[in-house]
């Protein structure tokens, strides 16, 4: 009887991803941000949109020259906007350093301790930097911190974890405690090194995160986090093992993606734990190319409507810029 009703949770909720994961792929874009996106506003002031705008290289070997706000075009709409605020690469970041420690990187642990001081090491000095781990649960090894020597003795003391994985209770966890609310000289990014499979996912033993994925997608959304999903593939020995399924993987994948876009990056993949140090550097080179932009909106109804926006490179090649997708106007009250 017990039996059957698990396996009856189980069917049900394969489901219901299985819905999800259709939703996700071809909803349009103005369809996904009506069901998804919360009810953001200005935060800046009541008319200044302030964007975090990251440049990529679609050449990862290409380095990329230091932009000026003269190098950017801002499309609200489909209609250009004036910038009326521009902060350079060289401004600092509060940089959250967020580690999977479940399932087969827990058997690798110094492998994950020698990239997360890599990580410390090829940052720049004036980025505060903080580290967190989460299999289940979630601990901050460090707070952010500029202390270099306080961060690699911090992540040598990363002990081995134990029990499932909480992937969206970790990364929520980080944007309401660990990041500062709101901080008008340092802009702030997360960079997670995980599989992206939570045990909420179908045929994942265990409870799983109390946060639902769509609650997770809005809160990225509502935030100024630039969030960098580092993709560690583990499906091969994790399904391998049964501790994982192919649908539970190909949904981690696409929330990744989902995550990526939200916060205006794309994801990074590593097939091993041994390519970490690559991806990581790869990490802090995009991280150096990720500018403020403001601008006043030429559209000055307030009808609480949903609002596109992007962001062009109007005079470089090889290079494109991201950017969260849009935002609701301020309603009248």
């Amino acid at each position: 009887m017990v039996t059957s009703r698990i396996r009856s949770r189980h069917l049900e909720r394969s489901a219901v991803w299985l819905l999800a994961v259709v939703c996700l792929v071809f909803l349009p874009a103005d369809g996904l941000a009506q069901t998804l996106e919360p009810a953001e506003v200005i935060r800046v002031d009541a008319d200044l949109v302030d964007l975090k705008v990251s440049v990529l290289r679609l050449n990862t070997l290409s380095p990329v020259a230091e932009l000026q706000q003269s190098d950017f075009l801002v499309l609200e709409d489909g209609k250009p906007q004036e910038i009326s605020f521009f902060e350079g690469e060289n401004a600092p970041f509060d940089l959250v350093l967020l580690l999977d420690l479940s399932g087969s990187t827990s058997k690798k642990l110094k492998l994950v301790r020698n990239s997360a001081q890599r990580f410390v090491e090829a940052a720049r000095p004036i980025d505060r930097i903080a580290i967190v781990t989460f299999t289940d649960a979630t601990h901050v090894i460090s707070p952010l911190t500029l202390d270099r020597d306080a961060l690699k003795k911090a992540i040598k003391k990363i002990e081995d974890p134990g029990g499932g994985t909480n992937f969206w209770d970790s990364l929520r966890f980080v944007l309401d405690y660990v990041l500062p609310a709101q901080n008008a000289t340092r802009r702030s990014s997360v960079v997670v090194m995980t599989d992206g499979v939570d045990n909420a996912l179908p045929g994942i033993f265990g409870e799983g995160s109390k946060t639902t994925f769509p609650e997770l997608l809005e809160r990225v959304r509502a935030s100024d986090v630039v969030l960098f999903p580092v993709y560690l593939d583990t499906e091969t020995e994790e399904v391998k093992r049964h501790r994982g399924t192919a649908l539970a993987y190909a949904i981690a994948r696409e929330s990744l993606k989902q995550l990526a876009d939200t916060g205006g990056t794309r994801v990074y993949p590593a097939k091993d734990l041994k390519d970490l140090d690559a991806v990581y550097d790869e990490v802090i080179k995009d991280l150096g190319t990720v500018y403020s932009l403001g601008y006043k909106s030429n559209n000055s109804q307030r009808d609480g409507k949903w609002r596109t926006v992007a962001v062009q490179v109007v005079s470089r090649t090889g290079v494109v810029a991201r950017t969260k997708r849009g935002y609701f106007s301020r309603a009248e009250n």
